[in-house]
This record gives structure tokens, C-alpha cells and sequence, in this order.
């Protein structure tokens, strides 16, 4: 049987949506995609699914890391903010695979105890690279280098690739039992993955996009996704 996969999703007045990117990368994979619905069933939903899929979206509350907001901070969802990281914590207990993707790559993160910049350009002083591109989605627009011996590495097989960039918040402090497995050219974390489960990965791009170019490296990581999902 197709894996079955769900698909979280933003949460504006009442309104649920979620980029058709998202699903037709789980369908080219061969994945059922399942939309979410940002409610408290955690236990039913983390028992249907095979695998998980954080998309992007809005800010994260700075208060669920220990920080107030910012100025820089943006719209934020706790409904969205609270279900995400209850099914997360479920899927990781369950050794089920998660994959985040930008805000989801945040939001994992967030949920296993480490933090986060609230806004990069005004809480680095370092001179940093356009993380919020003005390019169509499906454009690379910078370079970041793979860490030798992760999963990832494993499988997009490079040791420096091109992404796509929509984000003015990132990952900042990683909790011991997570490793970085890519890094841009400025120092923002790109990526980061679990030692201890078979596969949950976050990146701070966004490869559903990428893939309407055909890009590689991008069909890899969610192949690789759903192929654990079928295990």
C-alpha cells in the first residue's frame, strides 16, 4: 500500500491552506498526501499517518523558546505553533519519519528544545546573504555545503548545492541529539537531522519547489521521505 502522509498546513481566519507543491512532491513519490487540520487529535492523526510533511508558513511564537517577541517578529499561528509540535513529539516517540521544510524545519527545532533567531537581519550582526530571494520559487539562489557522514549527504551525494531562500528566521542553538547537516556561506544553518531516529531531517529550503525545475538534489531528500514512509 502508498504510504500515507501528512501535510501540515497555515491556518489564517479560520481558512486552512497548503502549497499544491507540497502535495504533488508526496504524489510524484508515490505518498497519499492528507492535509492537517491544526486540531488535537495528536494521537489518532500520528497513528494514521506514515510520515509527516512541515511545510512553510508564518513566524513561530518566541515565547515557546523562552524569548519574548522581537521587533522583527511576524504573524504568528498557536494553534498551528501547538499542533505541530504535539504531533511531532508523537511521530518521534512512534519512530515514525518527519520532514521540515523552512518554518517546518524551525518548528521540529523548536519542538526537541533548541531555539531560533526571530529575525536574522537584525539579530546578526555578520553581513548575510538574500535569504528572502527575489526570484521565482523554483530559482536556486545560493550555495550551501552538505556535512560529510549525514543523511543528507548520503542522499543528495554533493558536497555543496544550490537552494532556494524564503525566510527571515533560522535556526540558532541545536540540541545534542540533532547534527547540523548543511550550512550556507554566511553561517545560517540550513539544515539539521536526528541521530537517534531512522529519518527526521529539517531544511531551511524549500525542494517541492525546486523540483518543478527538476532538481536533483531536491527529488533525493523527498524521495528519500517517502521512501522511509513506506518503510
Amino acid at each position: 500500500m502508498k504510504p500515507v502522509i501528512g501535510i501540515s498546513s497555515n491556518l489564517k481566519e479560520q481558512v486552512l491552506s497548503v502549497s499544491m507543491d507540497n502535495i504533488h512532491a508526496v504524489m510524484e513519490f508515490g505518498g497519499v498526501p492528507i492535509v492537517l487540520p491544526n486540531m488535537e487529535e495528536i494521537e489518532s492523526i500520528a497513528e494514521t499517518i506514515d510520515g509527516l510533511l512541515l511545510t512553510g508558513g508564518g513566524d513561530i511564537d518566541p515565547t515557546l523558546f523562552g524569548e519574548e517577541p522581537h521587533e522583527g517578529l511576524g504573524s504568528i499561528t498557536p494553534e498551528r505553533d501547538a499542533f505541530e509540535i504535539a504531533v511531532i513529539h508523537r511521530m518521534m516517540q512512534l519512530n515514525k519519519p518527519i520532514l521540515g521544510i523552512c518554518r517546518g524545519a524551525q518548528i521540529l527545532n523548536i519542538a526537541v528544545g533548541g531555539d531560533m533567531y526571530q529575525d536574522i537581519h537584525t539579530q546578526i550582526e555578520d553581513k548575510l546573504l538574500q535569504h528572502t530571494q527575489q526570484a521565482p520559487r523554483w530559482h536556486a539562489s545560493h550555495y550551501v555545503q552538505v556535512t560529510k557522514g549525514t543523511v543528507l549527504s548520503e542522499i543528495v551525494q554533493v558536497e555543496k548545492m544550490k537552494v532556494n531562500s524564503f525566510h527571515h528566521q533560522a535556526l540558532r542553538d541545536i540540541p545534542s541529539d540533532f547534527v547540523v547537516s548543511a550550512v550556507a556561506s554566511d553561517g545560517i544553518i540550513e539544515a539539521i537531522e536526528s541521530k537517534n531516529h531512522t529519518f527526521v531531517m529539517g531544511v531551511q529550503w524549500h525542494p517541492e519547489s525546486l523540483m518543478l525545475k527538476n532538481d536533483l538534489a531536491s527529488s533525493h531528500i523527498l524521495k528519500a521521505f517517502i521512501d522511509a514512509c513506506k518503510k
